[in-house]
């Protein structure tokens, strides 16, 4: 029995990664996490994400909630994600990790400790998505220069962190079919008289608002004609469905950095 703890357990994440956890019989949940002075503390996870109880106690130690663990899951936020990876890398925990918004600093120090313990790091999970990816990359490779590359993504106006991930993750995919820089191509916002578009561009805009669970267009423009390719998440199961597959495939593989590309054999 694989035995799974899960960080932000009350969160809207968190929840539907417990319920998803929760319906497969090789899972075992023993442990649920959330910050000091959440009202969820010392609530039962189960009745906390609506399916029920589960004989876990949601708590703000981290060593409570993952002691027992073999695999622990992070939706949470930069900071913690980095403290629990550390607790990780001196444990032998194994790691599936969807936090986004790391500066770069903070993403290297992320991968550096991840070179300690086997860590599945992704921004989305959702299978689709990451069909995405592929096909953005190879669409950019096979239409080369002559196309525009622009993307633009929306999430409910809760969201921290802007762009997303996810768009982020595109625009890089595109930036490597087209053999470029990513960091030096990226545009991620226009105001005012800026004049024309530069050809290496790659613009990502965001949209916030409402309960958008997540939605991401990648744009190809030509003249004369426009692709694109369009991921719309309606509600947040695709992602925690994706997380189930990255629990039951990290654990026991060599410490070291994977992607869903690697759980997916993309």
């Amino acid at each position: 029995m694989l035995k799974v703890s899960v960080m932000g357990a009350a969160g809207r994440m968190g929840q539907r990664i417990l319920y998803f956890l929760s319906r497969d019989e090789s899972i075992k949940i023993v442990g649920a996490r959330e910050i000091k002075g959440h009202p969820a503390l010392g609530k039962d996870a189960g009745i906390v994400a609506g399916i029920g109880k589960l004989g876990v106690k949601v708590t703000a130690d981290m060593d409570e909630s993952s002691s027992k663990a073999d695999v622990i899951v992070d939706f949470t936020a930069p900071k913690p994600t980095l403290e629990n990876a550390r607790y990780a890398a001196s444990n032998g925990k194994a790691m599936v990790i969807g936090t986004t918004g790391f500066t770069d600093d903070e993403q290297e120090k992320l991968e550096k400790l991840s070179r300690k313990f086997p860590c599945v790091i992704a921004p989305n999970m959702s299978v689709g998505v990451n069909v995405v990816f592929e096909i953005t990359k190879l669409l950019a490779k096979a239409l080369g220069d002559e196309y525009d590359v622009e993307i633009v993504e929306a999430h409910h106006k809760h969201k921290l962190d802007s762009p997303s991930g996810t768009a982020i993750m595109l625009g890089r995919a595109a930036a490597e079919g087209l053999g470029r820089d990513f960091d030096e191509s990226a545009r991620y916002e226009r105001y005012g008289r800026i004049g024309e578009r530069r050809q290496n561009e790659i613009g990502i805009q965001s949209i916030r608002g409402g309960d958008v669970a997540g939605e991401h267009t990648v744009m190809f423009l030509g003249d004369g004609e426009r692709i694109e390719l369009i991921h719309r998440a309606q509600n947040r199961d695709n992602f925690a469905k994706g997380v189930v597959r990255a629990v039951k495939w990290v654990y026991g593989k060599p410490p070291g950095p994977y992607t869903m590309k690697d759980v997916l054999g993309l």
